[in-house]
């Protein structure tokens, strides 16, 4: 039996908006052959190590990493990697200008110009504590088994929660502020303070460089992970007002969620950490 005529013109409509979906979510290729790779630019953190980082004019870090192998799996795109101050590229994100920028935490409230790709690994905030000072506690429970000590911290990074906060301003520990990773470690390493507050792989990270550049004296004290607090998800973030600006959006998110979901479970992300730890300096 044979199915009801339809006009010509709803059939060729019909066809077009079928075909002008499919080429919304791809992306665009000159007529007459293959499409050229098309150009993008991703900005990343230009201060955030041993995540994101530009050193000796490259962009270096965990997420820089593991963002460019997944790049190297998207042969439609050719993608330049640049630094960018955060708060500058947050603005970037805001205004439209920019395309992407890593490695935002998922901040949908306070950022609502910005769209989140797969999450692409956890950033886990712990307690290391050096051994003499920790001698005999249980350390079972943050902060309560924590009182009387001084704990270490990163200035403007201080993220140990609200009973520590409340624990701080009643006295029943310290909070003392450095600098940065490698200050707060020395402190810990001569006694200066008794444990210190941050990511893991930023200790370990630069742990390992104060060993390699043999910074870490004779005499040094051991320290341990004692606790692990929260954890925080980065991913690459993209601007949600750009007004059709990047047209390529939509099929590189696609493509980026996709191959960060497999790097995940086939292992690729977990060994690149490894492999940027375990580098050379």
């Amino acid at each position: 039996m044979n199915s009801p005529a339809v006009p010509l013109s709803r059939a060729v409509a019909a066809c077009l908006l079928a075909a002008g979906g499919a080429l919304a979510a791809a992306p665009l290729t000159p007529a007459g052959g293959t499409a050229p790779p098309i150009a993008v630019t991703i900005y990343g953190d230009d201060d955030y190590p041993p995540y994101s980082y530009l050193e000796n004019g490259e962009m270096k870090g965990i997420y820089t990493a593991i963002i460019r192998a997944a790049l190297r799996k998207m042969p439609d795109y050719q993608v330049e990697l640049q630094p960018v101050p955060w708060k500058r590229g947050l603005v970037k994100l805001e205004t439209g200008e920019s395309f992407a920028l890593y490695p935002p935490y998922l901040r949908a409230a306070e950022r609502p110009y910005m769209a989140y790709s797969e999450p692409i690994m956890a950033e886990q905030l712990v307690v290391y504590c050096n051994r003499p000072a920790i001698a005999g506690r249980a350390l079972k429970h943050w902060p309560a088994d924590y009182h009387g000590l001084r704990i270490g911290y990163n200035a403007g990074f201080l993220s140990g929660g609200k009973a520590f906060d409340e624990a701080v301003r009643a006295g029943l520990l310290s909070a003392l502020p450095a600098r940065n990773s490698r200050l707060n470690l020395l402190k810990l390493l001569k006694g200066r303070i008794d444990c210190y507050l941050n990511d893991r792989l930023s200790i370990v990270w630069e742990l390992g460089k104060l060993r390699h550049e043999k910074l870490i004296e004779a005499g040094a004290l051991d320290v341990e992970e004692t606790a692990a607090l929260s954890a925080e998800q980065g991913h690459l973030g993209y601007t949600m007002r750009d007004d059709g600006r990047f047209p390529y959006k939509q099929d590189f998110i696609r493509q980026f969620n996709a191959i960060i979901r497999d790097m995940k479970q086939d292992g690729e992300i977990r060994n690149t950490v490894e492999r940027f730890l375990h580098g050379p300096g």
